[in-house]
């Protein structure tokens, strides 16, 4: 049971760690995007969208190319995730609209856009169950590593996942060297913390903050992805996405915009979202008391941080502010 645990959480919290890793790389741009959970719908349905298409014009399923079955969705994904990110830019950095205001809008419109082509494929299938079973490429995507199973114990909980986990801890631990390590990384924490500043050393302001942002918007959309394919087995169906966008951008304030410490978090949020169904007995309110734990810990860790003050545990000096170059 401790195995299973473990398994869960892991891929509970995948999705998680996909979308607070491209939020904090938007942020440490000082742009606040609030539109992560719409961003993450629109990366799931095009994904879907994708591999409906690519398995309805197959004759027979078993001959699916698992090269395709896998990468037709991936760039789906990405196209449609990049593009709700482009959006943004377009009107916080170039329109310079009020950032809470527009992200708060396109996760309105993403999960409208996701809804809408959702239940489009779903009348295309004519079932009784409002709902798209894409099984033949969800066991692609779920395919664990060839040799997970002759490790026991260490090949269940390290080895025993979709590749899109792997990609997730890779994305992270990269995202995290890149920010620290590099000239890019600093350069882009500098657009963060001072645009103005950045912009007299002659960094180009608005090519970072597009660049950030629609990165770290392809990398939340992969988080959508992920769930529809692996976790949910490949069934798509409107508004069964939940909270995981929010949950997100709390994992984003919990890890003290630090992508590798994001790794840690989600497994923790995973184990609090899953941990109430191996409770026996467990009442319907205490189940919801357990899902609303991850933002009580992401509210301790805030009040904690602010407390102590730390320069290093602090958001990006210019997040959510706009950057009027006229005004330098």
């Amino acid at each position: 049971m401790i195995i299973t645990i473990i398994q869960r959480a892991v891929m509970q919290g995948t999705p998680l760690l996909l979308g607070s890793t491209g939020e904090i790389l938007t942020e440490k741009s000082g742009h606040l995007n609030l539109g992560i959970p719409g961003i993450m719908y629109v990366g799931a349905i095009s994904g879907v969208a994708g591999s409906f298409l690519y398995e309805n014009s197959l004759a027979n399923p078993a001959a699916i190319n698992p090269f395709l079955a896998v990468f037709i969705p991936l760039i789906c994904s990405l196209l449609g995730s990049v593009l709700m990110g482009l959006i943004y830019c377009f009107l916080t950095v170039t329109l310079r609209a009020n950032q809470n205001v527009t992200g708060l809008a396109l996760t309105t419109f993403g999960i409208g856009i996701g809804n809408f082509f959702g239940g489009s494929l779903i009348k295309l299938v004519n079932l009784d169950v409002p709902s798209i079973a894409l099984s033949t490429t969800s066991t692609i995507f779920k395919t664990p590593l060839p040799f997970a199973d002759k490790l026991g114990w260490f090949g269940d909980i390290f080895l025993s996942y979709g590749f899109l986990v792997y990609v997730a801890i890779i994305v992270a631990i990269l995202s995290s060297f890149i920010l620290n390590k590099t000239r890019t990384g600093l350069h882009l924490r500098a657009v963060g913390e001072s645009p103005e500043t950045a912009d007299a050393a002659g960094i180009n302001v608005t090519k970072y903050k597009y660049l950030s942002t629609c990165i770290g918007s392809a990398i939340a959309g992969l988080g959508g992805l992920y769930y529809v394919m692996d976790y949910a087995n490949g069934v798509w169906s409107n508004n069964g996405f939940g909270d995981r966008g929010w949950l997100s951008i709390a994992l984003v304030i919990f890890s003290v915009w630090r992508p590798s410490v994001s790794i840690l978090g989600s497994i923790l949020f995973g184990f609090l979202y899953v941990i109430p169904t191996y409770i026996p007995n467990i009442s319907v309110s205490a189940k919801k008391l357990f899902e609303m734990l991850p933002y009580v810990v992401t509210i301790i860790v805030l009040i904690i941080t602010s407390m102590r003050n730390k320069k290093e545990n602090q958001p990006p000096a210019a997040l959510g502010l706009p950057y009027f170059r006229e005004e330098r």
